[in-house]
């Protein structure tokens, strides 16, 4: 019997995921079907299906986390429900629609679809943070849990692979830019996490008849970081390395740098755009918990048990695609 699984988000991380379960992997017994569901999901499915397995890839459905009756339609037949709804920008109410109730809307559909839900969050997720983006990843973390107690939330680092909106994106700026800019000394730590990686936990979490799978993640959480931890300013002298590049890294005050977001995050994104609320986030260390709760489960630990391998250094993969 197949297995139908949505991925809800038809971004960077949802591509690699769409990838990697539209395969078949033989540590699961069944084919998977993916369904990419998103507003607009056409495009991404046209790329994807090129060179996947035929048949592994189903119609594209679009919907719109705003609007549940859409996604009630979307999620017909589905066994799994792979939830990326979140944005980058915006204001503190497009914030709350699709982080929070968004999030919330995806996990009712998942629950009446009888669907296992795979909800992702962040690392930093709080829902009382005074942050917009951590705050509403921690009420949609919570709305989602409490709607599908047997969700696994997913909390990655900063996610990096080929395709990616950071070490891609400062590669692309430094060849304009006659410095790589930090703010606060570029002190605060960062855990990156290949992207790969997070689809293979994907993957694992979405094997819902092995009951081994099911007892150690169903309701848990996993924060997501890779082998190593760096700073903001070493992560920039990586990108120049990469990217055979000679720039200094110059280190503005957060004050300069709130300014800036307070401008920049009025216009359309861009290269160049930044927020304020990214701008905060950088005050603070982006790591997995060294003192985890008990509803944790550790990701390398479940990517060695049940995959068997470990996780994927930053430096093997940057020179790919930088």
């Amino acid at each position: 019997m197949a297995q139908k699984v949505v991925v809800c988000g038809a971004g960077f991380i949802g591509s690699h995921i769409t990838r990697t379960l539209a395969r078949n992997v033989p540590a699961y017994p069944h084919k998977r079907r993916v369904q990419l569901t998103s507003r607009t999901p056409q495009a991404l499915f046209e790329t994807l299906n090129k060179d996947l397995p035929p048949d592994n890839l189903l119609p594209p459905f679009p919907a719109d986390v705003t609007q549940p009756t859409s996604l009630g339609r979307a999620f017909e037949g589905a066994s799994v429900v792979v939830s990326l709804v979140g944005v980058l920008y915006g204001t503190q109410k497009s914030f709350e629609d699709i982080q929070w109730h968004g999030a919330e809307n995806v996990a009712k559909a998942a629950k009446e679809a009888g669907a296992k839900l795979i909800h992702f969050s962040a690392i930093g997720a709080n829902k009382h943070s005074k942050i917009s983006y951590a705050r509403t990843k921690g009420l949609g973390e919570e709305a989602a849990l409490s709607t599908c107690p047997d969700a696994t939330v997913i909390r990655p680092s900063l996610v990096f692979g080929p395709g990616d909106g950071f070490f891609a994106r400062f590669s692309k700026l430094a060849k304009f830019m006659p410095f790589l800019p930090v703010f606060g000394g570029g002190t605060s730590r960062f855990q990156p996490v290949y992207v790969g990686d997070i689809a293979r936990v994907v993957e694992i979490c979405s094997r819902t008849e092995d009951l081994a799978v099911r007892q150690l993640t169903d309701g848990k959480i996993i924060e997501a970081g890779g082998p190593q931890v760096y700073t903001y300013k070493e992560m920039m002298k990586l990108v120049l390395e990469y990217s055979n590049l000679t720039r200094p890294i110059m280190s503005l005050p957060f004050a300069s740098g709130m300014i800036q977001g307070f401008f920049l995050e009025k216009l359309p994104p861009n290269l160049f755009t930044v927020s304020r609320d990214q701008i905060e986030q950088l005050k603070y260390d982006n790591v997995v918990d060294r003192n985890p709760s008990p509803n944790y489960v550790s990701f390398p630990e479940l990517l060695e048990k049940f995959d068997g391998d470990a996780r994927t250094p930053l430096r093997k993969i940057l020179p790919q695609y930088l």
